[in-house]
């Protein structure tokens, strides 16, 4: 029987990445784009238009699939470093999410790879390295986009109870190339490379190549055990040591860090300086939590149950920043 992916959030950072994963593997691949976001692969994929928001929408996703194994890998989502959920987050995240759920069970699609995050993961203990959990509560995280992410995971658990063959998988923070849908760490070395960025913070992260992400969706969605979650981290860094790898490849001048009570207190005027300049600002009281709370991850069990092995990240940021400039070349000579 023929195998077909379907893939939503298909223009996003990953969706497109895995996209490219697939052909490149020869695999049929449905994938579902807002209306009028771009077509990456142009005729390569059958792309349909629709809303996550609107169940309805997603049915042409999954027309002509009686007699093929379908593949499901939801990263369709709304990432947003804002403190509170929106109205908007929370339709996309939890109730996009369920409509997923419900055509998959409905159509009785072979697997569900859902795309959460490391943060619907609770920090019990700020010094512990975090591993997998199996329950999930939006009142045991922090910030607005790890809340949706927590009650959606749940959402995915319970209907492994209902007979859904699903997999989640927990990617840490996502950089790499072939982004065109504003993610915010690419944004952190775009801006750097621009002189834009005016200084930087202590905290860090784990930071994880895109490709790395998509190579474990794949290998969750072949190897992946029925109602398991894998995370796909990397390893902890500094942002002071993300922007040296970035200062060693294309040069730069040295930024000031700043202590963390003087970034919490200029967040106010951060955020409107880049209201009126209509940017999105990097620096916002949930992401400056996030960079001090506990970002050490173990990927041990997708390494010992999907082979999951992520690349160096100065390879990743080496590509990043290629990817950046090339994109910049093609937007001048257009």
């Amino acid at each position: 029987m023929k195998r077909l992916y379907i893939i939503t959030g298909a223009a996003g950072h990953l969706g497109n990445t895995l996209i490219r994963t697939l052909l490149k593997r020869g695999e049929k691949v449905r994938g579902l784009l807002l209306p009028g976001e771009p077509a990456w692969m142009g005729d390569k994929v059958r792309y349909t238009e629709g809303d996550i928001r609107y169940k309805d929408s997603l049915r042409p996703l999954f027309s002509d699939i009686k007699h093929r194994d379908v593949i499901v890998i939801h990263t369709a989502g709304i990432v947003d470093i804002s403190d509170e959920a929106s109205d908007l987050m929370q339709q996309v995240n939890v109730g996009g999410t369920k409509h997923v759920i419900e055509l998959c069970l409905e159509h009785r699609v072979q697997r569900l790879v859902y795309v959460s995050s490391v943060h619907a993961i609770p920090e019990h203990n700020r010094y512990a390295v975090l591993k997998e959990v199996r329950e999930f509560s939006a009142d045991l995280v922090v910030g607005g986009y790890a809340k949706t992410k927590a009650e959606a995971t749940q959402a995915v658990m319970n209907a492994v109870d209902l007979g859904l063959d699903a997999v989640i998988v927990h990617p840490s923070g996502i950089l790499g190339p072939y982004n065109g849908s504003g993610n915010h760490l690419v944004q952190l070395v775009d801006d750097y490379i621009r002189g834009k960025l005016p200084a930087c913070v202590h905290g860090g992260y784990d930071f994880v190549d895109v490709r790395d992400v998509a190579g474990g969706c794949l290998r969750a969605a072949v190897k992946g055990r029925k109602g398991e979650c894998y995370i796909l981290s990397n390893q902890y860094y500094e942002v002071t040591e993300v922007l040296k790898m970035v200062k060693s490849i294309v040069g730069g001048r040295k930024l000031p860090t700043l202590p963390l009570w003087i970034a919490k207190a200029s967040v106010p005027l951060i955020c409107r300086v880049a209201k009126l300049k209509k940017r999105r600002p990097l620096y916002t009281r949930y992401s400056l939590y996030a960079l001090t709370s506990n970002g050490r991850f173990t990927h041990d069990k997708a390494t010992s149950e999907l082979n999951y092995k992520p690349r160096d990240l100065y390879a990743t940021i080496l590509d990043t920043i290629r990817w950046l400039m090339k994109s910049q070349s093609l937007a001048e000579i257009q």
